[in-house]
């Protein structure tokens, strides 16, 4: 399907790559990976010719053709989210209006015995016929499917995709992507914005793909099951190797060192060599005995060990004072949305140096519970925090709100003090930010650049508790690394929220279990809550179908019941994690109003239509917890 021979590709005369030289075969699933920064982004764009190349060739099969999910992305405006997915189809729509023109004037013209007439018959046959084998009747119900198989509503098809985030508008380019039956599939990070339930479903779309697929990914169980073959990019050279990541890693291993056995032993045979020819070559005797073995020496070609890119960021985190024994402490904690709860009535008591996990379906209050103890939003009981306790936090969407417009420095000096402000610059170059990295501006950063940006920033604030939502979301295998062995030397209290069983294993030593409103202390790590719930992996954890054995058929029966019901199930729960952000920004809304009206009332009174405006927010708030009740009880039904 693709050749690619010595191919090299520079920016400003240094070398990103150079000689690289592959083929791409029709079945091919190729995991791409390598550090930020390795060229793995650029590879995909040059094999989708967004980019030339300084060197080399590209030879693709005739009528290759080719589709390319890119990080930055740009919709036009007004178009709805069908109308947005239906430009997978470009040619179908055109005949569309061929055929609504020739229908048209067939309405209209009356000379039916005209060669004019007859062409327009001829036209719409030969039409009709494309239409049909384009799949014209057929692609309507195709991009539903896709859509809701990505987490879309079906209530969600008719509204504008300006109201939607960057996340949920990747997942339309997705979509199109995968309506357009290309041979080759170009996927940069298809997983970055996708929750469970929809990694899940684009696995097995695309381990049923008869096309072949390169893709960029640093999720490592979905590189295991999706694909066949690994080509990692390492100081601008490759590997490749027909084996998934997790088996890619133990043959690169075994390689080197195979590789370092036989240069040692070739090390020797020369050094013996080199003895043989200082000792004989004074001799007359044995000069041509000599002059043989220089010669041999000048035919040996030097094993070469494959380098490997050892560059990483550098992280610590030091706690800024010592707390009392108690951290938190909470009573009777609720978060109530209308007249159900989210929590209900938990007590906590956190001490000084646990390192927890939070863990447990979506939507049943992690990333809520994380907020509540930074007094994120607002919510019902007591919540103490110790003495002495500094809480760093991190949020799930944390790199997402960093200035788009500001560069790395001006972010970062920013939020800096008087007392850190001259360490800026080096900070920023222990996480891979040096020379003219810092001007970049935020927009331009990748995912993993935003991410290590803002774990750098987290550092200029004082802190001996670390709540951390999702910490690993975009960051390179390299770098997820670096961050878990931080978070292990780190002497304070830890509390991570995760889905990646990798990154928790060996990190904390007990699990906070959520489900039904309340939390279930395990004291043990992330294996030992998975063993207690016999289940192999945090995806079933996270999923709300209780996974049960079927003795008679050896297979899960969630996997026996009926998808449909699946589906539904995912969409009420998107929609109900929607419904409770709206309820807690409306929430945070009106107390903040009420404070205002409480400090000077006929000031804010005064203000035009202020009470309309008022009551209109009180109004939204209890349609949202309608709502909100509505859907749980209707969730609810599937237990």
């Amino acid at each position: 399907m693709l050749n690619v021979h010595n191919l090299s590709v520079s920016f400003m005369g240094t070398d990103l790559f150079s000689g690289i030289t592959f083929k791409l075969n029709k079945g091919d699933r190729i995991g791409l990976i390598g550090k930020n920064g390795a060229g793995k982004s650029t590879l995909l764009k040059v094999l989708s010719k967004d980019i030339e190349t300084s060197g080399g060739t590209m030879a693709f099969d005739k009528d290759i053709r080719m589709g390319f999910l890119r990080q930055d992305i740009d919709f036009v405006a007004g178009r709805t989210i069908l109308e947005e997915a239906y430009q997978a189809f470009v040619e179908i729509k055109e005949i569309e209006v061929k055929l609504d023109e020739i229908n048209a004037q067939l309405a209209t013209r009356t000379d039916y015995e005209s060669d004019g007439y007859s062409q327009l018959i001829i036209d719409l046959t030969d039409y009709t016929e494309r239409y049909e084998l384009l799949g014209g009747y057929n692609y309507q119900g195709d991009t539903e499917k896709i859509l809701q198989g990505l987490g879309f509503q079906r209530e969600d098809f008719d509204k504008l995709t300006d109201t939607f985030s960057g996340g949920w508008r990747m997942r339309i380019e997705l979509a199109k992507l995968l309506l357009q039956n290309n041979d080759i599939l170009l996927l940069d990070e298809p997983t970055n914005h996708l929750d469970i339930e929809s990694i899940i479903w684009l696995e097995n779309f695309l381990k049923g793909y008869s096309g072949a697929i390169v893709l960029v990914s640093h999720d490592k169980m979905f590189l295991d099951n999706v694909t066949n073959r690994t080509i990692e990019i390492s100081l601008g050279q490759i590997y490749d190797y027909k084996k998934p990541y997790s088996e890619f890693l133990v043959l690169r291993g075994e390689i080197k060192e195979k590789q370092l056995q036989a240069q040692k032993n070739q090390e020797k045979e020369i050094k013996q060599k080199q003895h043989l020819i200082n000792k004989f070559k004074a001799k007359a005797s044995k000069a041509s005995m000599a002059q043989s073995l220089m010669k041999q020496l000048d035919k040996v070609e030097l094993i070469e060990v494959d380098q490997d890119d050892n560059q990483a960021m550098s992280l610590r985190f030091a706690i800024s004072k010592d707390p009392g024994k108690i951290i938190i402490e909470a009573e009777n904690l609720s978060k109530s949305y209308g007249d159900k709860h989210v929590l209900s009535n938990v007590d906590l008591l956190i001490e000084r140096n646990s390192k927890i996990a939070f863990v447990g379906q979506n939507g049943q209050g992690k990333s809520t519970l994380a907020k509540m103890m930074v007094n994120e939003i607002p919510f019902e009981g007591n919540l103490k925090l110790g003495h002495n306790v500094e809480i760093g936090y991190f949020a799930q969407n944390q790199s997402e709100h960093l200035p788009p417009e500001k560069t790395v420095l001006e972010i970062m000096e920013d939020a800096a003090t008087d007392g850190n402000r001259m360490r800026v610059r080096d900070m920023l170059g222990s996480f891979l930010f040096g020379g003219d990295a810092v001007d970049k501006k935020a927009k331009v950063l990748s995912g993993g650049e935003r991410n290590r940006l803002a774990l750098c920033k987290l550092l200029l604030a004082p802190f001996n508790v670390l709540i951390m939502d999702e910490p690993t979301n975009h960051l390179d295998i390299a770098s997820k690394n670096v961050l878990k062995q931080a978070l292990n030397q780190f002497n304070g209290t830890l509390i991570v929220v995760s889905h990646d069983r990798d990154f928790l294993q060996g990190l904390t030593s007990t699990v906070y279990g959520f489900k039904d409103k309340v939390i279930k202390e395990y004291l043990g790590d992330i294996d030992y809550f998975l063993e207690q719930h016999k289940i192999e992996n945090l995806r079933e954890a996270e999923k709300r179908t209780v996974v049960k054995v079927d003795k008679t058929s050896n297979k899960p029966a969630a996997q026996q019941g009926s998808r449909a019901q699946e589906k539904d199930l995912k969409k009420l729960n998107n929609k109900l994690s929607r419904i409770e952000t709206e309820i807690a920004d409306l929430e945070k809304e009106i107390e903040k109003i009420d404070l205002e009206l409480a400090q000077n009332y006929d000031e804010v009174s005064s203000q035009p239509n202020f009470f309309e405006k008022y009551k209109g927010k009180k109004a939204a708030l209890d349609a949202l917890m309608a709502d909100w009740e509505k859907i749980e009880g209707q969730i609810s039904n599937f237990s």
